[in-house]
């Protein structure tokens, strides 16, 4: 067994994996206090010249007996000369009130409205320097045909160490046939994947050796233990016993199956079984997961507590593919996002590049073709006595 698999799943790193998204995020905060700035064309926005210039200043005239108790005040850089009344309030010398007010309210815009920021020579060749993380699962060009319906059509992914990656689509839209093909459950009629640069099908043990897969029907041994079944599937993955044990004791209390490890799979909830499941995904440390709708019929805290798993999975350096058909679910979880439609990808790529400034589900309706609205559908609304 190489040392790589007896890396405990619950390892981290110190290396930060940063995505797009984090630094448009970064760019964003950076830019609190633009105001609308941001939205605005290049015409509207302030110059250095305009913040800069000083407010126009008037010299006081001399006042005729009227003037008594006033005292001039030297005008100061950028500000308008001032005076004093006896009654203690201060206005703009030889300028009427309302004047005043407006030449008050130009120069609070002025100093609130400040000229974006423009990213420096330094910090843009040092992102441009930023090494992108390697790909570690490769799809390209995958086919797949049952009769007349082509589930999959030319699909290609690219998959980078560190990241979740979400795949969604409507209903038969192909996500399970391409993460089947992924994993080597299904032959691809054309096209090829890789894992860790190993060939599926050409090399399928040291590209299995790497995933952790989590199939959509989950197929387990539900006349074993909760316990048994993890024990089963440390061994198949080459743990010997001691570290088996150590790990199905951690993982079942991350998911919360710590009383359960004694009864037997068959008396789980649905939940529950697709918890088991996913631990014994992840007992032997896989350096790739694969999940197909990984947060079914799974409880939110339970949800909750599978996504922080993942995450600090995905620190340590492993890197997660699920599907889901929740896609609030999918944006707040995933740095990176596929929508096939059709056995198509209509759009792959960060999460902040596909969906844009619209949520995912806005973006994943448009390109699913819309909502359907069912006109003919009247006699829904005649109930029955």
């Amino acid at each position: 067994m190489a040392a790589a698999d007896d890396d405990d799943v619950y390892a981290t790193s110190d290396a930060a994996w940063t995505t797009e998204a984090d630094d448009q995020a970064g760019d964003a905060a950076d830019d609190v206090g633009d105001g609308d700035a941001r939205d605005a064309s290049d015409g509207d926005e302030m110059t250095d010249e305009q913040t800069a210039a000083p407010a126009p200043t008037r010299t006081p005239r001399k006042g005729k007996g009227k003037g008594k108790g006033r005292a001039s005040r030297p005008a100061g850089p950028g500000t308008a000369a001032a005076t004093g009344r006896g009654d203690g309030s201060v206005v703009t010398a030889d300028a009427p009130t309302g004047a005043e007010d407006d030449a008050a309210a130009a120069g609070a815009a002025g100093r609130k409205r400040t000229p974006k920021r423009q990213p420096t020579a330094t910090a843009t060749a040092a992102q441009a320097a930023q090494p992108q993380q390697p790909v570690v699962l490769r799809a390209s060009g995958l086919v797949k045909r049952y009769g007349q319906t082509l589930a999959a059509d030319e699909v290609d992914l690219e998959i980078r160490q560190g990241s979740i990656f979400g795949v969604v689509g409507p209903n038969g839209a192909g996500k399970t046939t391409t993460l089947s093909m992924v994993t080597g459950l299904l032959r691809p009629d054309a096209g090829t994947v890789t894992v860790l640069d190993h060939d599926v099908w050409s090399d399928p043990t040291a590209a299995k050796r790497a995933l952790g897969v989590l199939p959509d029907r989950l197929r387990l041994f539900d006349r074993l233990t909760g316990g048994q079944l993890l024990q089963y599937s440390a061994t198949l993955r080459g743990l010997d016993g001691a570290t088996a044990r150590e790990r199905s004791a951690d993982l079942a209390e991350a998911f919360g199956l710590g009383e359960a490890l004694g009864r037997q799979v068959a008396d789980y909830s649905v939940g529950m079984a697709k918890k088991i499941a996913l631990a014994a995904t992840l007992i032997h440390s896989p350096r790739v997961l694969v999940l197909d709708e990984p947060f079914e019929s799974v409880d939110p805290v339970s949800a909750a507590t599978i996504t922080d798993i993942l995450r600090r999975y995905t620190r340590g350096g492993g890197t997660v593919v699920l599907s889901s058909h929740s896609m609030e679910l999918v944006q707040r979880t995933c740095d990176s996002v596929a929508i096939i439609v059709g056995g198509r990808v209509l759009a792959s790529g960060t999460m902040a590049q596909v969906r844009g400034r619209r949520s995912l589900e806005d973006k994943f309706v448009e390109l699913a073709g819309g909502r359907v609205v069912a006109e003919s559908m009247e006699w829904l609304h005649s109930f029955s006595d």
